[in-house]
């Protein structure tokens, strides 16, 4: 049996997540790289990275494919990547999967849990490549001459994912390509129709399309002369309700205009939006749309260890779970293990319909009843209560990050549009919602603010999507009374001596990229296990701090106005006088319950008592409280007798 101190921890294979199935998208990603194999991508050009040395834009997509594998060895084992050719005359093998794919496209990896073999054969291509330009060229020649219909790549990409992904991944297709009009002339319209239909397949069966599209000098890329009309809009509104909105949102920074930039390009898709929670949110009774829940910020660790079996030939990973026995060697079944806590107080009579527990004993419940004790018998889902004015919303408010939240039109149809009628109203008014929330079938509910944020566009494609923030909001307990220290304040000028070399050191346009300075740590970590995985020596003399100051440039910069801000700073007085703060204690808590009061009465024990707990028993049932102990004592047995 569980110990008792631990009677209110429900054991994790028993806790139910989410609402739906839906949460499992969270345990496995898939993704399948469709990479044009045109001439132009074959095409060489001079390598930037090494000196007398041709690539192409063909080796460049396989090289980022390579990378993001050996990325997923260490943070996602558990995911799943493939890699289809397409405007390729090389044939698929005689199987059952490379009968069904549509001729000039080429299955180079088929769907696959991430491994070290399987990333080591795509870096032997790649090394065959490096020492000879025409390797690739050979072993995936060109279609010539024309092009292959991109409805029928959509087509293959869908028949890869449907034999290889599992159906409750992430799914998604990472097209790289450098042909912005891959039909034109006559008959283009028509394949672009077929184009829109079979990607809308690939996308009803659950499969997003992230595009790469390499730009050149010699050969820009123009999304508007097909792209922007086949990949589907991702804006809150539908086609109908703005007939002069242009038919798709992709931003003209959507091209990658260096070839180099294509791997650090991946690495901010690599990680799928994965969805926290999908529950209904009612705006009244009986009117309901679905919604689904992102993290904003997430904390990147470490992966969690693992155990595993040595069986002498291989390591097999050992499963654990965790196991409760009684007396007897068996199992005891979890229906009957129940959770139980020590309660004071002698109960007079059993009520009805309760249980009878002996005086002295600990009261037990089910795990059923623990978690209506938390959840208080609340369905998860999110429950609109009312509205309030946005400057209501007060900064100390916002106590744990948020959660945003966007319709889910797989759930409820008619969510998206009903969700962009009411953030309009709200952003137009003004106004926040007041809601309270379950997340979780084994949590709590909280009651939470919801936060309209409207679209904004930006020269660089749009920033921050439109949809709700959820906010927690805190209880009274939640939120204390910060200190008040008082300190003595800067002169004008030492100020303006500050801005100076805080104005050089600024970045510049006032974005930060969070991607391009990854946890020291972490990396240091990964780097260690990708070694290891792939049987390579790790040299730590190759490892780059991205973290560490350039002091360099920074002595450069500003190491004039720092020096002068400094002999400022100690040529004035004020920062001399050092403000004596005396520290404080805190009141202890000198309440005592009645319950543990009548206790010591009826055994006599009364007078162990303090003099401030006589006096605040006395004082919270309206009794005098002047006198000595003895008749303090007195006067809280008399009341105790009367009542």
């Amino acid at each position: 049996m569980a110990p008792f101190d631990d009677w209110n921890k429900i054991d994790e294979d028993d806790e139910d997540e989410l609402q739906d199935t839906s949460w499992l998208e969270g345990k496995k990603d898939v993704i399948l790289f469709c990479i044009d194999c045109s001439e132009s991508m074959l095409e060489s050009y001079d390598d930037p990275k090494y000196e007398d040395t041709k690539t192409c834009h063909l080796y460049s997509a396989l090289e980022a494919a390579m990378q993001i594998q050996k990325r997923k060895v260490l943070v996602g084992p558990n995911d799943s990547v493939g890699i289809m050719l397409f405007n390729t005359t090389r044939r698929n093998e005689s199987t059952s999967q490379g009968s069904e794919i549509k001729h000039n496209n080429f299955v180079y990896q088929p769907i696959a849990q991430i491994s070290a073999p399987k990333v080591l054969e795509l870096m032997q291509l790649l090394d065959a490549a490096r020492e000879d330009p025409e390797y690739l060229r050979e072993t995936f020649p060109p279609l010539t001459g024309k092009r292959v219909p991109m409805g029928d790549v959509f087509t293959s990409c869908n028949w890869v994912l449907r034999d290889g992904a599992p159906k409750t991944a992430t799914k998604r297709v990472f097209l790289i390509t450098d042909e912005d009009n891959p039909h034109p002339g006559i008959g283009g319209q028509r394949l672009l129709t077929s184009a829109q239909t079979t990607l809308l397949d690939l996308t009803q069966a659950g499969v997003n399309v992230e595009p790469f599209f390499i730009s050149t000098e010699e050969k820009p890329f123009d999304t508007s002369k097909f792209y922007s009309s086949v990949l589907l809009p991702t804006n809150l509104e539908d086609a109908d309700d703005d007939p002069d909105s242009p038919a798709s949102v992709l931003p003209e920074s959507i091209s990658i205009t260096r070839i180099e930039d294509l791997i650090s390009q991946m690495r901010i898709y690599e990680v799928p939006k994965r969805s926290l929670f999908n529950v209904p949110f009612q705006l009244a009774d009986g009117f309901v749309i679905g919604v689904k829940g992102y993290g904003l910020v997430t904390e990147q660790t470490k992966g969690s260890y693992r155990y595993f079996v040595d069986l002498g030939e291989k390591m097999e990973v050992a499963e654990s779970r965790t196991v409760y026995a009684d007396d007897e060697p068996e199992e005891v079944p979890k229906p009957e293990i129940l959770y139980g806590m020590t309660l004071g107080g002698n109960p007079d009579e059993n009520e009805a319909g309760g249980r009878l527990v002996p005086v002295g004993c600990r009261v037990f419940y089910t795990a059923e009843e623990v978690k209506t004790f938390r959840t208080l018998g609340l369905e998860p889902g999110i429950k609109l209560l009312g509205f309030k004015d946005r400057s209501e919303l007060l900064f100390e408010d916002n106590v744990k990050h948020s959660t945003f939240v966007y319709p889910d039109e797989m759930t409820y149809s008619g969510s998206k549009r009903t969700f962009a009628a009411l953030l309009k109203s709200m952003i137009k008014k003004d106004k926040i919602g007041l809601a309270l929330a379950l997340l979780r079938r084994n949590s709590s509910p909280i009651f939470c603010a919801l936060l309209p944020q409207e679209e904004k566009p930006d020269e660089t494609g749009w920033m921050e999507p439109s949809g709700f923030h959820l906010i927690p909001l805190p209880f009274a307990d939640d939120i204390r009374a910060a200190p008040i220290d008082e300190a003595l304040r800067t002169p004008e000028d030492i100020r303006d001596a500050a801005k100076a070399w805080i104005h050089k050191l600024s970045v510049k346009n006032g974005t930060y990229p969070p991607d391009a300075y990854p946890n020291p740590a972490l990396a240091y970590h990964n780097a260690q296990l990708e070694a290891s995985a792939f049987r390579e020596e790790y040299d730590p003399e190759t490892f780059e701090d991205l973290t560490i100051p350039k002091y360099d440039m920074i002595h450069k910069r500003a190491g004039p106005l720092m020096k002068d801000w400094k002999l400022a700073l100690v040529n004035d007085e004020s920062s001399h006088i050092t403000i004596a703060t005396t520290g404080s204690k805190r009141k202890a808590d000198i309440s005592v319950g009645e319950a543990e009061i009548r206790s010591k009465y009826e055994s006599g024990t009364l007078s162990k008592l303090r003099v401030d707990q006589l006096k605040e028993f006395c004082k919270s049932k309206s009794l005098p409280v002047s006198g000595k102990k003895g008749e303090l004592i007195d006067r809280v047995a008399e009341w105790l007798d009367s009542h």
